[in-house]
This record gives structure tokens, sequence and C-alpha cells, in this order.
């Protein structure tokens, strides 16, 4: 951090307080050469991860995406609204922690399907026959042969 009056490279921190909405970070400095303060401000960067859609169009990540599939999958079954906000947490947080910026949404679909499958098979199934464009019953039981047969 360069000084904004002397351009000297080395200066030392006064003071250090969060913002009030708990973001951002000010920090007042001393320089080492001319001894007057500034202010700086320092907040993590945030990198926007773009999901790839099927036909190749990108659009934000979107959390709410996830817990509105899971709702729906989830409807009128013992699953509190709890369990699945922590399902979409942890998925963004899987994602996030990859430091990529693209990610495929079939990719989300099956970390989806992942985690709904150990907590309930009858919403992983719901989920599957929408996500993965059931044509017709027989789809429908090859799926449920699956989770009998993984069994």
């Amino acid at each position: 951090m360069r000084c904004p009056f002397c351009s000297f490279e080395e200066s030392k921190v006064v003071d250090s307080r969060s913002t009030d909405d708990n973001t951002t970070i000010r920090r007042r400095r001393e320089c080492l050469s001319c001894s007057k303060r500034y202010t700086t401000y320092e907040k993590v960067e945030d990198i926007p991860i773009l999901v790839v859609k099927r036909d190749s169009t990108r659009e934000n990540f979107n959390r709410e995406k996830i817990i509105n599939g899971l709702i729906r999958a989830c409807q009128k079954r013992p699953i509190s609204r709890m369990q699945i906000e922590a399902m979409a947490e942890d998925i963004e947080k899987t994602i996030s922690n990859k430091m990529i910026t693209e990610v495929n949404s079939k990719h989300i679909g099956e970390m989806v399907m992942d985690r709904l499958k150990d907590i309930d098979e009858i919403s992983y199934v719901r989920f599957a026959s929408v996500y993965r464009e059931f044509k017709d019953i027989n789809t429908f039981l090859e799926e449920i042969k699956n989770l009998v047969h993984k069994k």
C-alpha cells in the first residue's frame, strides 16, 4: 500500500475496526516516511460462480434455486427447512471451496441427488424424476430398482 501523499510503500496500522455491516475492515494507517495518516478499507473479494446450463448458456449461481427444488421434492416428507437449507449451503460451500468460476448444472444436480439419497429416498426419486426427465414408468422403475439394489 503506497502512501497517497508521498508514495512511500511502508506504513503502520494505527487503528482497525469493522464497518457497521461487518463486511469490511477500516484501517487507519500512518506513513513511515511523511507521518501523514490515511484510511484504507479491506474486504473479501467475491468471485461469482457461473452455472453452465444444458443449453450452454451461463447464469450466476443461485442457492435459492437449489432450495426451491429441494422444497418441491421434499413436500409432505419428514424433512425440515433447516435440513434443506443445510444441504443447499453444503453444496454451495463444496463448489466455492473448489475455487472454480464455472460449474456444470449437471454436477449440481448430481450433488443434490447424492445428498437427498442419504436423507430420504422418496424425495430423491421425486427430484431425480424431474432432473433426469424420466420419460415413462419404466425409467422410474429402473431408478427404484437401482436404489433397492444399492441397499
